[in-house]
């Protein structure tokens, strides 16, 4: 069974930064494609960003693109999501995704196989 467990989370202020941290155990991480999604109240899960299995294919949904960098670590089993330039409108709880179908990257939450648990992340004015 593969586990992703998040990490870094918490209370920024607008302008700041945080990174997040997903550690992936289980299975060699290096098959999986990896997502980070985020959920506001309210709203439904999207996509923020996602990456291929060799690093050198990225996505960014539009309202973070120029802030947010998603990396792994294929050494570590883990993946990173750096987010700078942080506003109120980030706040959500962001999830890590993993997924191994086929492609390169996946752009929504069904074509990936395994969740974390979630971190919140929380802007303030």
């Amino acid at each position: 069974q593969v586990q992703l467990v998040e990490s870094g989370g918490g209370l920024a202020q607008a302008g700041g930064s945080l990174r997040l941290s997903c550690a992936v155990s289980g299975r060699t991480f290096k098959i999986y494609a990896m997502g980070w999604f985020r959920q506001a109240p309210g709203t439904e899960r999207e996509l923020v960003a996602a990456i291929g299995r060799t690093s050198t294919t990225t996505y960014y949904t539009e309202s973070v693109k120029g802030r947010f960098t998603i990396s792994r670590d294929n050494a570590k089993n883990t993946v990173y999501l750096q987010m700078t330039s942080l506003q109120p409108e980030d706040t959500a709880v962001y999830y890590c995704a993993a997924g191994n179908n086929g492609g390169t990257l996946y752009y929504t939450s069904r074509a990936y196989d395994y969740w974390g648990q979630g971190t919140q992340v929380t802007v303030s004015s």
